[in-house]
């Protein structure tokens, strides 16, 4: 069986809600809710990982860093059913795939990639006029 993996930076700061009291439950929730809404999408909780990192600290300083991560995976074939289960509340919205090679993830990759499509279509757009008015 093929896998997928997923790796995303375990939180540093907990989340405060309504009956959560101290420092260890909010960290404690703050994971729960990270958890179930990657598993509500197939992924699967397998290990985190403490890796080091370099870091740039000036112009010519590096410094080693530790970055904790949370793995998770799921099956190609449950990658696909969730790519094709319809989502409630978004016929009218503007979807945008983040390409795989793009070095922004996030919402920052989603807005990146969002305005680099402008721009093709844009670009596309007065090709077609040029070549139009020739």
């Amino acid at each position: 069986m093929q896998y997928e993996y997923k790796v995303v930076p375990a939180p540093i700061k907990g989340r405060s809600e309504k009956g959560v009291r101290g420092a260890e439950a909010k960290f404690a929730n703050e994971l729960n809710i990270l958890m179930n809404e990657l598993g509500a999408d197939g992924w699967e909780y397998i290990r985190s990982d403490t890796l080091p990192c370099e870091e740039r600290t000036g112009l010519t300083t590096k410094v080693m860093s530790y970055q904790n991560l949370l793995i998770f995976r799921r099956s190609s074939m449950a990658a696909m059913a969730a790519t094709e289960r319809p989502r409630r509340g978004l016929q009218n919205a503007e979807i945008v795939a983040v390409p795989a090679q793009h070095q922004y993830t996030g919402i920052v990759g989603v807005l990146r990639a969002r305005k680099d499509n402008l721009r093709k279509v844009t670009t596309t757009y007065t090709d077609s006029l040029d070549i139009a008015a020739e």
